[in-house]
């Protein structure tokens, strides 16, 4: 079965089109305006028309309000939520008013880390698994860092009961390695698609989506990043 591949913090026309045309599921825009990858709501006005149907919309928001949501909601008209920030599962809970299915991202650094993902288990429809920050950093993801991809392999042998993707640190290099470990069912990148912080290379994204898509040929040659 084909991988999910996700493109997230997409800025422009010419990267939403690149990975529209590379055949990506989920392309993924970014309303927290500490990162490099941040849009107004009037850019994703425009974004989400030319996307159309042809990919999956994700919003990804780090602990935003209700009335923050809903401009969101008005100007991209996102098919998912993707909560990025220190969302409890409560409040997770309460989002799901919006009529949004919603990705939760679980930062990971050691095994003890994948326990919060249980909380999560009743009230979200899927689980993104993502390098846990450094202490200090600014940004809660798309810093460019990769985890222990066993753990995650343990976590899905132990039988995962939601759905889940592999975030973190992946590029073209490393993505075959990281999908064969892990057996991940959907990947998402941003920093690993990119000349410099915030700047998406078309031909970076066109190349990962490839390599995803067949990660069996890449064998176990990529590195961590």
């Amino acid at each position: 079965m084909s991988v999910l591949v996700k493109i997230c913090g997409l800025k422009t026309p010419e990267t939403v089109e690149a990975a529209l045309a590379g055949g990506a599921d989920m392309v993924g825009f970014v309303f927290f305006d500490k990162s490099p990858r941040y849009i107004d709501l009037a850019v994703a006005r425009k974004l989400s028309a030319q996307v159309g149907g042809q990919a999956e919309k994700v919003a990804l928001v780090v602990d935003a309000d209700d009335a923050r949501i809903a401009a969101i909601i008005d100007a991209l008209a996102p098919d998912w939520l993707q909560l990025h920030g220190n969302e409890p599962p409560e409040r997770v809970a309460s989002l799901r008013a919006f009529g949004r299915p919603i990705l939760k991202a679980i930062g990971v650094s050691e095994k003890a880390d994948l326990s919060r993902a249980v909380a999560y288990e009743g009230v979200v429809d899927r689980l993104l698994f993502d390098a846990k920050p450094p202490k200090g950093a600014v940004l809660p993801g798309g810093n460019g860092l990769t985890f222990d991809w066993t753990l995650i392999h343990d976590y899905a042998a132990g039988g995962a009961k939601k759905e889940w993707m592999l975030s973190g640190g992946l590029s073209t290099e490393n993505i075959g390695e990281a999908i064969l470990l892990t057996g991940a069912p959907g990947v998402d990148v941003s920093s690993g698609v990119e000349t410099a912080p915030g700047e998406k290379s078309v031909e970076k994204i066109l190349a990962f989506i490839a390599a995803a898509r067949q990660p069996t040929s890449l064998g176990l040659a990529g590195g961590s990043v």
